[in-house]
């Protein structure tokens, strides 16, 4: 279908898809989305009654199922791929590619079947991230790394590949986001994580060590952003943006924000980062050896992601795509605050 753009209502006549619509970011995206075209269409492994209520046509399946994901993508102009599978960075590397490898291969095959112009794919900062050194301030052209220490990034960055190559061969016009530590009312997994193991909490390093991280309204804005600047410019296909809040913050601090948030007391106590990491090295191999598919308290990766910084450079995106943070991290916090009092 061929989309007649105007500035001022870029995506009001597009049939919408986003994969993963009842996840975290997936139904920020929709609510938002809604404001621009009624037209929208989810794509999940579950119902969700709260997509039911607000409208949304839902399709039930997996996205490596091809044949659930060709029927998602029928009569549709526009993919939002936000589907993934992260699982705290642990479990087996075939439930990884499962989901974010050969789900991503069936997108851009359906999006070549059902002859969809345009896809928006959800990628992660990680891909880029070996997890030994401190990442500070890179852009985009910052190359893979030789080798990856979890699934999660190697099998994002399989999926990265297979887009940009079906943006050289013309299968379809993309663009990748990269969004960091995402956040705010809704968290099914950062900040749950944090108050779950809030009592036990121990600081690994020295606390200096600063990282990006991304409000989810400003997320969901970003991706939306992408759709209209490359619905009317078909010259950022192929393109890659870091997505964050463009303010690298203290990691520890920000822990002790969002504990603050749940009501929770701050971290006091702290941890070496070398022993952080040999303690994880020693759960990887036993959990390994002993077949047990739950995630250690402390692995390789998580120590280096909890004592090393990590942000990006999101300069490309505010000149290409317009982003600028909406929400503020100080506004975010309050409102994540304001919706743990009203749900706990």
């Amino acid at each position: 279908m061929s989309i007649t753009l105007s500035d001022s209502a870029i995506l009001k006549n597009a049939r919408v898809l986003v994969t993963g619509g009842g996840g975290f970011l997936g139904k920020a995206l929709i609510k938002r989305l809604l404001k621009q075209t009624p037209n929208i269409r989810s794509l999940s492994r579950k119902q969700y009654s709260e997509l039911d209520t607000l409208g949304v046509e839902q399709i039930q399946g997996n996205i490596s199922d091809h044949a659930a994901v060709e029927k998602a993508c029928q009569h549709r102009d526009l993919v939002f791929h936000v589907a993934a599978k992260t699982g705290g960075m642990w479990g087996a590397y075939q439930g990884f590619y499962e989901t974010n490898v050969l789900g991503t291969r069936n997108i851009i095959q359906a999006c070549q079947q059902e002859e969809i112009a345009y896809l928006i794919h959800t990628s992660s900062p990680s891909v880029v991230y070996d997890g030994e050194a401190d990442v500070m301030g890179v852009d985009e052209s910052a190359p893979y790394p030789d080798g990856y220490q979890t699934s999660y990034q190697e099998t994002k960055a399989q999926a990265e590949r297979l887009v940009l190559q079906a943006c050289q061969e013309g299968v379809v016009q993309a663009i990748i986001l990269r969004p960091h530590l995402i956040w705010g009312p809704g968290d099914t997994h950062f900040v749950p994580r944090i108050i779950k193991q809030a009592k036990t909490l121990r600081q690994v390093g020295d606390g200096k060590n600063r990282i990006d991280t991304t409000y989810i309204d400003n997320a969901a804005q970003a991706h939306i952003l992408a759709a209209k600047k490359l619905m009317a410019n078909q010259q950022l296909s192929g393109r890659i943006y870091f997505i964050s809040q463009g303010e690298p913050v203290y990691l520890w601090d920000m822990v002790n924000h969002l504990l603050a948030a749940a009501g929770q007391p701050p971290v006091t106590k702290s941890i070496p980062k070398g022993l952080a990491y040999a303690i994880g090295w020693v759960l990887e191999g036993v959990y390994k050896s002993l077949g047990i598919k739950s995630e250690p308290r402390m692995t390789r990766f998580l120590a280096n992601e909890l004592s090393k910084s990590h942000w990006f450079n999101i300069s490309a995106a505010k000149r290409d795509l317009d982003y600028v943070p909406e929400v503020s991290q100080e506004e975010g916090l309050k409102q994540l605050k304001d919706w743990m009092e009203k749900w706990n």
